[in-house]
Order: structure tokens, then C-alpha cells, then sequence
């Protein structure tokens, strides 16, 4: 009976932790294990690159809302060229900026493949004037500068025939009038999966497109077994009907903390997420406080960078990865390795802690400067420390009764002369692991 309750205990804890549907019993310590690297980056680079980029339009998206004919945007493929690509610059970008891993599309909706896949002729290096793989000379020079590796691919070919159509016109066919038609094209797309998994053994895979099936119909469980079992320890994204590892918000930022053990948040730099006139930019400002908040939550940040047809990245997304690798390289002790901070209530701004919670970090943003109030905080504070500035600030309790439990309110008095730019850090190193107040005072 003992060892009966010890199984169906672990049966009931894997159902309510891990983040996908999986089949097979996995111990979690495997899946944490998998999963550590991805938690402790907090920063990657989303790459669109595409034959959208030719006229600067939306990736896929616009002929599916009929702003071009699918023939006009499949023309785009005699004007990619990538003559000025350098894989090695855009590795070297990414690894200034701070990130610890690059996503690139292996495949958008519109059917383009960016690697010699063996299983139409729907590819740059048949189909285009660049002539060459865009995958695999990237996927190296990331990894001599030990970035990992993700592989974006849409489940979704709209160019294909053998796919089914647009939910807003799916004329081609229903599948339960015609399964071998699907059967076809479930082949082809997992037929591709099997290629890039082989040619590029991607750490992370970044799924797109699955809201158009259902996970039986996509055959997610399967699909997920393909790539662990060439590749145990690839991270898969949550956009696989259930089946991946962690969750991915696009582009509108959760209020509330998410409830997922693993999240990252991917966004655009201007408005799109391929090359495209549109000169939105968001600032260096903007980018960094909106990944300060997302690690703050225990989320990642996939910023966004789209390429042109000739491989040269944009001057002003350039900028912002520039800058925001500046700021990482004198503050990413408060970023990496950390773990989300304090619940909201005790302090009005982004927190991290280290892992052993002995550190707390808090982000000061635009210029805040004067005093600065925590709520809640039992622990002593030992130490203040400007990060990357290297002051030394003093602070002040009030309000500490000696018989009662209820903490003070610290106070901090932070001098201009030591903010940032952008975001400021403050590094308060605490007597213990952190110990809050979470009562309603008096005795409590």
C-alpha cells in the first residue's frame, strides 16, 4: 500500500507540474534540469527573417488578410538575396546585447524554408537568389560564443496543397473529408521537423501556428517525441497544443505575475516582427524596462530584430541591442542567475533576488532619485550598493516597534548623482535568506 501511495503521489505531482501534456511519467528533476539554462538566460533575440522583407510587408500575414495575392508575395523570392549577410556579425550583436540565446525562422507561415530542406523546392537556396543556408552558419557562430540555439517553425504552410487552407478560407478541403490528404501533409511538416532536428540539433524549439489544429490532429504528443528522441534535452515553447515546456505572451505584457513555472515574453522592437517601413521604434528606455519587468516576474525576453532582404540588420534596432547590452554589462548581476523578486505590495518597481534570497535588487526607473520606501522587510539590512556605480547608500527604519512582529518601513535615500541613464539597480544585501511581513500589523 505504501508504495501504491508513493506512485499515485507522483502521478498527481507531474500532472499538476509539468507544463505540458505529456504521456510518459518524466522525473521532474529532468525537467528542471532541462529547463535551467533557459530560466537562468532572461534575454534572447528573435530573428524574422523572410522573403517579406523584399517589400517590407507582413510576414504571411499579408496575404492572408488579402492585402497582396499569394502569387505577388511568393514573388518576393527573386529579390532575397542576403549578399551582405554575415553571420558572424549578427552572432556577434547578439552576444553584445546580453542575450543568451537567438530564435531564427527555420520556416514562417508562407511556406519558405531558410535551410536546404529535402522536401519541396519551397527554399532560398532552390527558390531565390541567395543561393545559400541561412540556418547553419548562424547556429555556429552562436555557438563559438556559447549562445544556444532556437529554431523558429510554423506548423501552419499555407503555400502548400496539402494543408487544409486559412481559417478564413479553408475551400482546399475538410480533413474528415479527406484524412489521406492530411496524412500528407502531416508527413511533409513532421518530415521537416525530423531535417532541422538532424542538421541543427536547435537547444530550443519555437512553435508557431498550432491554433489552427487540434493536438491529435497535429499529432503534438508525437511531434514532441520526435525531437526528444534525437534530442533529449531541446527546450520546446509552449505553442505545440499543450505539449511544450513553457508559455509565450506576444507583444501585450501580463499584469499579474503568470502562473507558469517557465514564460517568456516575445516583442517586437518597432511594430513588426520582420523588416518593414515602419518606424516606431521603441527607445533603449522602453526595451530595458520592459525587460527588467519581465524578469522581475520570472519571465524571459525575446526582443525582436528584423533583417532585409540583404542580411543587413537595421540601424536602429542596432542601437537598441547596443544599448542595451551596455546596460547588462554594468548591471547583469541583478539580471542573470537570478530568480523573480518581492510580491507586489512592498516595494513600487521591478525586483530580483539571488538565488540563496540573500540579495535583493531593486530597479529604479527613468530618474528616480530622493527616498524610497520598502514595506514588510524583517531581515537587516547589512549593505546598499549602487550596482555598477559602486556608491554605498545608507537607509532608515521607522515605524519598528520592539514588541511587536511587524517590521518597519525602510527608507532609502538615493542621491541623483548616481542614477543610470535608463534604469538604475540597487544591490541590499541582507543579514539572511529573505524573510517578509505579509500580515495585516498589530499582532498578528
Amino acid at each position: 500500500m505504501k508504495n501504491f501511495r508513493k506512485i499515485f503521489l507522483l502521478i498527481i505531482f507531474l500532472t499538476i507540474n509539468l507544463p505540458g501534456k505529456s504521456q510518459s511519467i518524466i522525473d521532474p528533476k529532468t525537467i528542471r534540469d532541462k529547463m535551467q539554462w533557459f530560466a537562468d538566460a532572461k534575454l534572447g533575440i528573435f530573428i524574422h527573417a523572410g522573403i517579406y522583407s523584399v517589400n517590407g510587408i507582413d510576414e504571411s500575414w499579408s496575404f492572408y488578410n488579402k492585402k497582396i495575392s499569394h502569387q505577388d508575395y511568393m514573388r518576393q523570392l527573386n529579390g532575397f538575396t542576403l549578399r551582405n549577410y554575415d553571420p558572424a556579425a549578427w552572432a556577434g550583436l547578439i552576444q553584445e546585447s546580453g542575450a543568451r540565446y537567438a530564435v531564427i525562422t527555420t520556416k514562417h507561415h508562407d511556406g519558405v524554408a531558410m535551410y536546404d530542406t529535402r522536401m519541396n523546392d519551397r527554399n532560398i537556396l532552390k527558390s531565390s537568389p541567395a543561393k545559400r543556408d541561412l540556418i547553419q552558419p548562424f547556429f555556429e557562430e552562436l555557438r563559438k560564443r556559447n549562445l544556444k540555439c532556437g529554431a523558429y517553425f510554423s506548423l501552419i504552410d499555407w503555400s502548400d496543397n496539402n494543408y487544409p487552407g486559412f481559417l478564413k478560407d479553408s475551400s482546399r478541403y475538410k480533413i474528415a473529408n479527406d484524412h489521406d490528404r492530411w496524412n500528407r501533409y502531416r508527413s511533409f511538416f513532421q518530415g521537416q521537423i525530423k531535417e532541422i532536428n538532424a542538421m541543427f540539433k536547435p537547444d530550443l524549439w519555437w512553435f508557431d501556428g498550432d491554433w489552427e489544429h487540434s493536438a491529435e490532429e497535429w499529432e503534438s504528443q508525437k511531434v514532441r517525441q520526435l525531437i526528444l528522441s534525437g534530442n533529449p534535452k531541446a527546450v520546446i515553447n509552449g505553442r505545440l497544443q499543450g505539449y511544450g515546456d513553457y508559455e509565450t505572451p506576444e507583444q501585450n505584457f501580463p499584469v499579474e505575475k503568470p502562473k507558469f513555472n517557465w514564460w517568456e515574453l516575445c516583442m517586437t522592437t518597432n511594430d513588426n516582427w520582420g523588416f518593414h517601413h515602419d518606424d516606431n521604434w521603441k527607445t533603449p528606455y522602453e526595451v530595458i524596462t520592459i525587460f527588467v519587468d519581465a524578469v522581475s516576474n520570472g519571465g524571459n525576453l525575446l526582443l525582436d530584430m528584423g533583417p532585409k532582404e540583404d542580411g543587413t540588420i537595421p540601424e536602429q534596432q542596432i542601437n537598441v541591442l547596443k544599448e542595451l547590452g551596455a546596460w547588462n554589462k554594468k548591471n547583469g548581476e541583478a539580471i542573470f542567475n537570478t530568480v523573480a523578486g518581492l510580491p507586489q505590495g512592498h516595494f513600487y518597481g521591478p525586483t530580483t533576488l539571488s538565488k540563496d534570497s540573500t540579495n535583493l535588487f531593486l530597479f529604479l526607473h527613468g530618474k528616480t532619485s530622493g527616498k524610497l520606501m520598502l514595506k514588510g522587510l524583517i531581515n537587516k539590512i547589512e549593505d546598499i550598493e549602487v550596482v555598477g556605480e559602486g556608491s554605498h547608500l545608507s537607509h532608515k527604519v521607522v515605524g519598528k516597534i520592539s514588541w511587536s512582529p511587524v517590521p518597519g518601513l525602510v527608507y532609502i535615500d538615493v542621491p541623483e548623482r548616481v542614477l543610470d541613464p535608463y534604469v538604475t539597480v540597487l544591490k541590499l544585501k541582507l543579514s539572511k535568506a529573505l524573510r517578509l511581513y505579509r500580515g495585516q500589523g498589530g499582532l498578528n
